[in-house]
């Protein structure tokens, strides 16, 4: 009798001994599993905001009969620009097309999330906007 209760009580504490090693393991697994979709995800600076935002440019008028712009996202201003970025000076652009032509390229530059979206003298050049 003895020895059937020894038996019994070796074989109970063997199944919960195998189980909390088969749930160790499955949890484990779980764990693995996790940490590989979490790499797998884009990071946070890869998820663009504005890629299918409301965006759009009005024309302002500036200092010397000269034009900004403002860039709105979603109605309210995300960019406000008076005068010609990267030059000294508070003259804007000698017109309104000029002033339209920075700020589509603006767009743009937040379109694909280049944040803040920085204007170079060679873009400005390019764009034909310095000569006026």
């Amino acid at each position: 009798m003895k020895t059937k209760i020894t038996i019994i009580t070796t074989l109970s504490l063997s199944l919960l001994v195998c189980g909390w090693f088969l749930w160790n393991h499955r949890e484990q697994t779980k764990a693995i599993e996790r940490s590989r979709n979490e790499e797998a995800a884009p990071p946070p600076e890869a998820i663009n905001p504005y890629g299918g935002a409301e965006i759009k440019a009005v024309v302002i008028p500036s200092e010397n009969n000269t034009f900004g712009y403002d860039i709105y996202v979603y109605g309210s201003v995300l960019v406000h620009q008076p005068s010609r970025p990267g030059l000294p000076g508070r003259a804007g652009f000698a017109t309104e097309e000029d002033a339209m032509k920075v700020a589509d390229l603006v767009i743009k530059k937040i379109r694909n999330n280049e944040m803040p979206p920085t204007m170079s003298i060679e873009e400005l050049q390019e764009l034909g906007v310095l000569n006026n």
